[in-house]
C-alpha cells in the first residue's frame, strides 16, 4: 500500500470505527460500570468477531451472505433479538449507591461474549468489509491481494481497538457520576432504548 492510499484509508476506516453503534455503546456502558481496563479487554470479543468476518471477506465467502436473502434474514433477526435482550437486561438492572465491583475473570468472559455476539449478529458488518476493504487493494501491485487484505484487516482491527479505548475512556470518566442511583438508572434506560433502536434498525436493514 502506498502512502497516498494509506492516508486515505486510515481516516475513512477510523470514521467507521468511531461511528456510534451497539458495540461502542457496550464499551461505554462497561467502562462506566467496571472501569477502563475491563471495557478494553472485553472489546477483544468484538475484535475476534471482526477478524473472522475479515477472513470470510478475504476468502470471498461473504458473497454467499450477500447472495442469500434467507441467511441474511436469519443472522439479522438473531442479532436484533439479542440486542433487545441486552436492552431489557439494562432496563431492569438493579441500581444502588455504589458502582459494581470488577466482574472478575468469569464476568470478563461474559462481557467479551456480549461484544462478540453483538458484532457477529450484525450481517451488515461483513458486508462493510466486503465493500470497504477491497477498495484499497491494488490488484496490479507488487504485493499479493491476500497479503494486502491481511494488512488492511490488521490496521482495521488496530483502529477498532483505539475506538474501543476512546469509548471506554469516556465511560470511565462518567463512572463517578454514575455512582448515584438516579444518573445510573437514567443511563441504563437510555442505553436500553438505544440498543432497542439498534435492534429495530437491524431488522429494517436490507442487503
Amino acid at each position: 500500500m502506498n502512502l497516498a492510499t494509506l492516508l486515505l484509508f486510515v481516516p475513512a476506516c477510523f470514521a467507521l470505527n468511531m461511528a456510534p453503534g451497539p458495540n461502542n455503546l457496550l464499551s461505554l456502558n462497561n467502562a462506566s460500570r467496571y472501569g477502563f481496563g475491563t471495557s478494553c479487554l472485553a472489546g477483544g470479543g468484538r475484535l475476534l468477531a471482526f477478524a473472522g468476518m475479515i477472513a470470510l471477506a478475504a476468502m470471498g465467502l461473504a458473497v454467499v451472505l450477500h447472495a442469500s436473502a434467507e441467511l441474511f434474514l436469519i443472522i439479522k433477526v438473531v442479532g436484533a433479538l439479542y440486542l433487545f435482550y441486552l436492552g431489557v437486561q439494562l432496563w431492569r438492572a438493579p441500581v444502588d449507591g455504589q458502582a459494581p465491583a470488577g466482574p472478575g475473570n468469569g464476568g470478563l468472559f461474559r462481557l467479551a461474549g456480549q461484544e462478540f455476539l453483538v458484532a457477529a449478529g450484525n450481517p451488515k458488518a461483513i458486508l462493510i468489509f466486503t465493500a470497504f476493504l477491497p477498495q484499497f487493494v491494488n490488484v496490479d501491485g507488487p504485493t499479493s491481494v491476500g497479503q494486502q487484505f491481511l494488512w488492511l484487516g490488521v490496521m482495521f482491527l488496530m483502529l477498532e481497538w483505539l475506538a474501543i479505548a476512546i469509548y471506554a475512556w469516556l465511560g470511565s470518566h462518567l463512572q463517578r457520576w454514575f455512582n448515584q442511583p438516579r444518573p445510573r438508572r437514567m443511563f441504563n434506560r437510555g442505553s436500553a432504548l438505544l440498543l432497542g433502536c439498534a435492534g429495530v434498525g437491524l431488522l429494517a436493514a436490507r442487503r
